[in-house]
C-alpha cells in the first residue's frame, strides 16, 4: 500500500486516499466521504454518523461488506497517523446507497442506470459494443482506433474461452497468463508497462498506440491458436503456450523496429496520444485553410 497521505477533493472537500499497487485499487477514507455527503461540521460528527451507519448496515445483513472493509493508517487532523476505516470503490458505492443524503442521490441514480444497462446488455449483447464505442468516441479516440479496440476485445474473449475450456481460473490465473504474454512480447510485465505510461487503475489497452494494440492482439491470437492445437489440461501448459504466443509477437515487434528504426512501445498514454492526433488534425486543417486562401488569392 502506498500514497496513504494522498488527498483527493470532492466538491472542494478533502478525502484521504491510498493506492494499492498490487491490487490496483484506490481506497478511500469512509469517514471523510460520509462527512462530505452528510455535511458534518467536523470529523467527530462524521465518525459518529459512520458508527451508527455501520450498526444499521449490520442489521440489514451487510456483515460481509463490513468484514471486507480494511483499516489503514492515515494522517488525522492533529497530524498523527491513526487507523482509519477505508473502502475500495465497490464497497464505497454500497455504503453510499445507505446514506440518506441529497448529495448521495446522483451516485444512487448512476448505480441504478448502470444496473439497468447491464441487464439490457445481458439480453442484447450488441448494446455493450455500442455503448463501448460511444464511450471511446466521447473520450476523443479516432474511429480507426475504436474499431481496432473492439476487435481486440473479440480476440481477448476468444483466448479466455480457451483458458476456460482448459480449467484456468478466472481472476488471478487469468492475470498471471496475461502477464506472461505481455512480458514475452514487450519485455515488460503488465505493471511495468503501466508504470511506463504513468497509469494506475486505467486500462493499459486503452492507452496503447495502434501498433501496440496490434501486437497485443497478435500475441493473444497466436496463444489462442496454439491452445486449440495443443489442447492444454494444466495451468503450467497454459503458461508455456502464453509465453510462446507472446514470443511470436515479440519477434514481430523486433522486426518492425529493425525496419522502421523506431521503438514500438511508447510511454505515451491515451491523453498524450489523443493530443498527438488532435495536433495532426489541426495541422491538416490549417494546411487545407492555407491552400484555400492561396487558391483565392491566385484567382
Amino acid at each position: 500500500m502506498s500514497d496513504n497521505n494522498k488527498i483527493q477533493l470532492y466538491e472542494d472537500q478533502p478525502i484521504r486516499t491510498a493506492w494499492d499497487e498490487e491490487r490496483e485499487e484506490w481506497y478511500f477514507s469512509i469517514v471523510d466521504v460520509i462527512g462530505v455527503l452528510t455535511e458534518q461540521p467536523n470529523q467527530r460528527g462524521a465518525s459518529n454518523y459512520w458508527a451508527k451507519l455501520k450498526q444499521r448496515l449490520k442489521e440489514e445483513g451487510a456483515d460481509q461488506l463490513l468484514t471486507n472493509c480494511q483499516q489503514l493508517k492515515m494522517k488525522a487532523t492533529d497530524g498523527k497517523r491513526r487507523l482509519t476505516d477505508v473502502a475500495n470503490t465497490e464497497q464505497l458505492l454500497r455504503i453510499i446507497q445507505s446514506v440518506p443524503s441529497p448529495k448521495a442521490e446522483p451516485f444512487k441514480l448512476w448505480l441504478a442506470r448502470v444496473g439497468t444497462e447491464r441487464i439490457e446488455e445481458t439480453i442484447d449483447p450488441e448494446q455493450a459494443i455500442d455503448r463501448a464505442m460511444e464511450t471511446y468516441q466521447k473520450k476523443g479516440y479516432s474511429d480507426e482506433w475504436i474499431n481496432q479496440r473492439i476487435l481486440s476485445i473479440r480476440v481477448r474473449n476468444a483466448l479466455t474461452d480457451e483458458w476456460q475450456k482448459s480449467g484456468v481460473q478466472q481472476g488471478r490465473e487469468y492475470a498471471i497468463l496475461t502477464d506472461e504474454i505481455t512480458k514475452a512480447w514487450s519485455g515488460m510485465s503488465t505493471r511495468q508497462y503501466k508504470n511506463l505510461k504513468g497509469l494506475k487503475k486505467e486500462n493499459l489497452r486503452d492507452n496503447m498506440s495502434d501498433m501496440e494494440l496490434i501486437l497485443t492482439m497478435l500475441a493473444e491470437s497466436t496463444s489462442t491458436e496454439i491452445s486449440k492445437q495443443q489442447k492444454p489440461t494444466s495451468f503450467d501448459e497454459n503458461m508455456r503456450i502464453a509465453k510462446s504466443g507472446g514470443e511470436a509477437a515479440g519477434e514481430a515487434r523486433k522486426a518492425v523496429e529493425a525496419r522502421t528504426g523506431v521503438p514500438v512501445i511508447t510511454s505515451q498514454n491515451a491523453t498524450q496520444l489523443n493530443a498527438v492526433v488532435t495536433d495532426m488534425i489541426e495541422t491538416v486543417a490549417g494546411l487545407d485553410k492555407d491552400s484555400l486562401d492561396t487558391d483565392k488569392q491566385e484567382k
